[in-house]
């Protein structure tokens, strides 16, 4: 999963309010990764799925139920949340904390960890530290549903849904309609000048 790619860094960036998937497309991406990681693997035998929050979780699910429908296996599947890992804590010191929820024994598995942007490869840092903190996988692949390249340290994935060039002032966004209320797609949204880039948070339900 390391490595130095600066995958679409180095090309044309795409416009400020281009969606550069729709559900199809994220559908799509979804099945092409599923039969890529079950080829990489050769089956379904040790692999556990583990979804980074707040957005990767969602594309677990989706990856869990396509290789379920394609090889007929009910792989583990977990959710991990990175806040206190990383590196930019203090700096924001309030992040939503949400809950690491693995139900299942990761030492000896091959954990493939999901996300839905990479981009610095922070996060992904992160995501190792704490899923180090838990146990100890055989391996650890990556998989993530867009690659928009501006790597800062030296991780790339093993499995890529779409490479999108973008500036480093936009943001690469994955809107889901069972979270978000609108058609499923990957948008590239303007931000404001010192603005946080990463994930869009759930929406909080009324009540909280």
């Amino acid at each position: 999963m390391s490595g130095s790619s600066q995958s679409g860094a180095a090309e044309a960036s795409v416009p400020t309010g281009s969606v550069c998937m729709d559900a199809d497309d994220i559908t799509r991406a979804i099945t092409r990764i599923a039969h890529q990681i079950l080829e990489s693997n050769k089956g379904a035998t040790g692999l556990a799925l583990v979804g980074i929050l707040t957005r990767g979780d969602y594309l677990a699910k989706m990856l869990h139920d396509k290789i379920e429908e394609i090889e007929g296996v009910d792989l583990p599947i977990g959710a991990l949340d990175i806040s206190f890992y990383r590196d930019d804590y203090l700096e924001h010191f309030s992040p939503e904390v949400l809950s690491t929820d693995i139900r299942f024994d990761i030492n000896g598995k091959t954990i493939i960890l999901i996300d839905d942007v990479l981009y610095t490869g922070r996060t992904i840092r992160a995501a190792l530290d704490a899923l180090m903190d838990i146990g100890r996988p055989r391996a650890v692949q990556l998989a993530v549903l867009v690659d928009r390249g501006h790597r800062e340290l030296p991780i790339r994935a093993d499995y890529v849904g779409k490479n999108v060039p973008s500036a480093s002032e936009q943001a690469v966004r994955l809107f889901l309609e069972e979270v978000d209320g609108v058609p499923s797609a990957v948008e590239i949204i303007s931000t404001d000048d010192g603005s946080h880039i990463g994930s869009a948070p759930l929406p909080r339900i009324k009540g909280e």
